[in-house]
């Protein structure tokens, strides 16, 4: 069925899954048919139907890969981990359709449920039990010679890289159109709040709360004096020039998907993105909690609030209390 013949008012999601995964195929499928069986109509793009029939994909309407898939879909449902959610997010950036991601990466920093959650997700969406959040993302352009040769953008970071393994590449940074310092390194991050916990998060950049508005730019093993991660303002200019006098040249990398090559002497240019990247929120954790769980962060001996709460109710249960951590 095209999209022209869907019924007005019919209730529809996009699912789209990391195809490359018999896993991910097959429970993107399971979760199609709980969403027919919920009379909700299901829309999958024409690179994923194949893997996705295989397992018994319901009656779908299949559209081509493009900035319209999302188009008139209340959701778009996300099997695979962050490098998936990124394809995803380059199909819904213009529609603004709301993505929701079901885990079966290894951190998956932006996925909202784990594949064990499939029951409890597809509860929640018939429900519309959700909440919807805007998050930013980052607008990037080359400019060669004054002139300017590429244009992109990224929910997480824009990348500046060498191109050539042997060799560092020299790059100059300036914030607001004043330089600020020249490295000799592998690369310079300039990420989001949502891509802190990405490539600037292994880089060494700071860990950011996705309500904060800032834009950060992160060194990658820099050879230099003043080295540091900087946090600046959402409204500041980012920009690295490769010196001209370089003996390698650079490659951009936006969402490590889109690359654009960066011969000495090109100057890339962040700043913060006209579109934002909305993010379908299932569980109400706050951000903490979710960086406890997904990288499995130490808290023992923790004596605040919440544990008092977990203790209240476990009395309340009949159970017993939470052990104490035993005294340092």
């Amino acid at each position: 069925m095209s999209a022209e013949s869907s019924t007005s008012g019919e209730r529809r999601v996009l699912i789209l899954a990391h195809t490359g995964r018999e896993e991910a195929s097959k429970v993107a499928a399971e979760f199609a048919q709980a969403m027919a069986a919920e009379g909700i109509a299901v829309r999958v793009v024409s690179e994923d139907a194949e893997a996705l029939e295989r397992w018994g994909l319901p009656d779908a309407e299949v559209v081509p890969v493009g900035p319209e898939a999302g188009q008139g879909c209340e959701l778009a449902v996300v099997f695979g981990g962050d490098g998936t959610i990124l394809r995803a997010a380059e199909l819904v950036r213009e529609c603004g359709t709301p993505l929701v991601g079901v885990n079966l990466g290894h951190v998956g920093f932006l996925a909202e449920a784990d594949v064990d959650d499939l029951d409890y997700t597809v509860r929640r969406v018939v429900d519309r039990d959700y909440a919807v959040e805007e998050r930013m993302t980052v607008d990037a352009r080359v400019l060669v010679d004054g002139r300017e040769v590429a244009r992109s953008w990224a929910l997480n970071e824009a990348t500046v890289e060498k191109a050539s393994r042997e060799r560092m590449l020299e790059v100059v940074v300036a914030i607001d159109d004043r330089p600020v310092s020249r490295w000799g390194c592998d690369g310079v991050v300039c990420a989001t709040p949502t891509g802190s916990t990405a490539y600037n998060f292994s880089a060494g950049g700071p860990v950011v709360w996705p309500e904060v508005e800032a834009l950060l730019m992160v060194p990658i093993s820099a050879h230099a004096l003043f080295a540091r991660p900087m946090v600046v303002s959402p409204t500041s200019l980012l920009a690295i020039q490769v010196i001209p006098e370089a003996r390698t040249s650079g490659v951009l990398w936006c969402d490590g998907r889109r690359t654009y090559e960066l011969p000495p002497g090109a100057r890339v240019e962040v700043r913060q993105g006209e579109k934002f990247i909305r993010l379908a929120r299932l569980h109400q954790a706050p951000f903490t909690d979710r960086l406890v769980r997904k990288f499995d962060l130490p808290v023992s001996g923790w004596r605040g609030a919440a544990a008092r709460r977990q203790n209240e109710q476990a009395r309340a249960d009949g159970g017993p209390p939470a052990p104490r951590p035993q005294e340092a």
